[in-house]
């Protein structure tokens, strides 16, 4: 088994494949820097693995974290829709910087491995068809229609509600807010970094992922964090627009699971018809299963036994309304397929441990 370096391994997702990869044979090496606004209080690591304090963005850090190292699983960056665009800059340090100072020193050491996280996100809206079946590609959603409860995306040229559907890899990219396109210029420099070192990279697409060990109480965290936290409050999960955003949630574990079905395509002794030199290739990584924001809400409440959840027609601008995965192709070519069923991921994550709270 490969050396393994995991950015970011003290983190939600990190800490998984942490230990996965240790349980799968992998000598596995954590850089993290911590960060406070993550993790609150310094979180527990498998003590199995070896730790490396510090950012990701630090060359000379980066360079010794590398030493001896055949793979990189790329996880450390800053997640989440943000607060406000006073975000920026720290999602383009944190996520392209961090990105690009990885791959310079990996570059360096001769290491031509990298699995990374990417996110659903980049698509910005879904995929949608209209009435007559061909493909539409909507714009954002007007202020004055998000104000007026008028939550779905239309048809540019007949003014009707467009038809959802699964999204696929080969689906144009669109970022819409500072996160997404953090994270579409990461996959940039992944592609790159693989034509010009003749490295090989494979970025994961996460779509909305949840279970034991999330964040709360943080304006990062994903949604289903947040309502587990007002849970926990003894309040009612509020939920934004009408509720019937359409999403596709995946387990933390399968999540985990993936990125070691990715590092295994990229093994030197793996098929090199998986992953060529010089390459990326994209994968979404999603249960394949629809489920709506609203549903989700319910599901944890009941779970919980704790207080049904608020719809309060509320929303975000550079929230986008539904977005679900097609995973074909990394069933297909990489053999994953999640494994998790939404009622039990749920019925687990409504009492499973968080992260500390960050203050």
């Amino acid at each position: 088994m490969p050396n393994l370096l995991v950015t970011g391994g003290a983190g939600f997702i990190g800490s998984e494949i942490v230990r996965q990869a240790l349980d799968a044979g992998y000598a596995v090496r954590i850089l993290d820097s911590l960060r406070a606004d993550v993790h609150g209080s310094p979180p527990e690591l498998d003590p199995r693995a070896e730790f490396v304090l510090g950012d990701v963005r630090d060359d000379e850090t980066v360079t010794h974290a590398l030493r001896g190292i055949d793979a990189v699983c790329h996880q450390a960056g800053k997640v989440g829709l943000g607060v406000d665009f006073f975000d920026a800059p720290d999602y383009v340090s944190s996520n392209e910087l961090g990105t690009a100072v990885l791959l310079a020193a990996m570059t360096r050491a001769g290491i031509d491995r990298m699995v990374f996280a990417s996110s659903m996100v980049v698509y910005g809206e879904g995929s949608y068809r209209n009435g007559a079946g061909e493909f539409v590609r909507p714009p954002a959603r007007r202020v004055e229609d998000l104000e007026a409860g008028r939550f779905e995306p239309l048809d540019p040229a007949t003014h009707t509600d467009l038809i959802p559907e699964l999204i696929t890899e080969d689906a144009p990219v669109d970022p819409r807010n500072v996160y997404a396109s953090s994270k579409l210029g990461q996959e940039y420099l992944a592609t790159s970094w693989a034509r010009s070192a003749n490295g090989r990279s494979i970025g994961l697409r996460y779509h909305n992922v949840y279970g034991p060990g999330m964040p709360q109480n943080t304006p990062y965290a994903g949604v289903a964090s947040l309502f587990r936290s007002a849970l926990a409050r003894g309040e009612a999960p509020r939920v934004f627009e009408d509720g019937a955003q359409r999403r596709d949630f995946v387990h933390v574990r399968d999540v985990a699971s993936a990125n070691l079905a990715a590092l295994a395509a990229l093994d030197i002794e793996a098929d090199a018809a998986s992953a060529p030199e010089g390459s990326f290739r994209a994968y979404n990584v999603g249960s394949g299963i629809v489920h709506t924001i609203g549903e989700m809400a319910a599901e944890i409440s009941r779970a919980s036994s704790g207080a049904p959840p608020v719809v309060t027609g509320e929303f975000r601008l550079g929230d986008v309304r539904h977005i679900t995965a097609s995973s074909e192709r990394i069933a297909t070519e990489l053999g994953w397929r999640a494994a998790t069923h939404f009622a039990d991921g749920m019925a687990e994550f409504a009492s499973a441990p968080l992260r500390s709270a960050v203050s």
